[in-house]
């Protein structure tokens, strides 16, 4: 009876760590990449795990989406955290598209950044994570800008004597 009780109790410590592998929200960066993205002013490091060579991550902000190039890839589970401020979206509520298929994704957030979790079949060449909103917002000093430039054209216009003649 021991040795059933035994056997029964090895299979099962034996099967648990299984379970955690197929879920890739259990796992965690071993030991992470960064990729140096610059835009602007602003330098951001994103770690990253793949099982493949991350060639370029660019920001699209027309499609609100981090694009991300890799080459030389085979099947495995990429991890990468990205910070809020780089991209975000309402309520977590991003896309994930891999080589234009959409993918499910675990996704772990804090108050700085969000960590995504989803599996890459080998020879993925692109990946877009698609947010709310990236960083090249329109910035504060363009709309100040923008709003002096309207001022002027609106004063000179009142002016009834022309300032320029032609």
């Amino acid at each position: 009876m021991n040795f059933y009780l035994i056997l029964i109790i090895s299979l099962f410590v034996s099967i648990i760590p299984a379970f955690g592998e197929s879920h890739p929200q259990y796992l965690a960066m071993d030991n992470p990449s960064q990729y140096v993205l610059e835009i602007d002013e602003h330098v951001f490091l994103i770690p990253y795990q793949v099982n493949a060579k991350v060639i370029a991550i660019a920001i699209d902000p027309e499609l609100t989406s981090l694009l991300i190039g890799l080459d030389d890839t085979s099947d495995s589970i990429f991890i990468i955290d990205l910070n809020h401020e780089l991209i975000n979206a309402y309520n977590n509520e991003f896309a994930i598209l891999v080589n234009g298929l959409e993918v499910d994704y675990d996704i772990v957030s804090d108050s700085d950044s969000s960590t995504f979790t989803f599996l890459v079949p080998a020879f993925t060449e692109e990946i877009e994570i698609i947010g709310t909103h990236v960083i090249p917002e329109f910035p504060l000093g363009a709309i100040l800008g923008l709003g002096i430039l309207i001022s002027a054209v609106m004063l000179v216009s009142r002016v009834k004597t022309p300032v320029f003649r032609l």
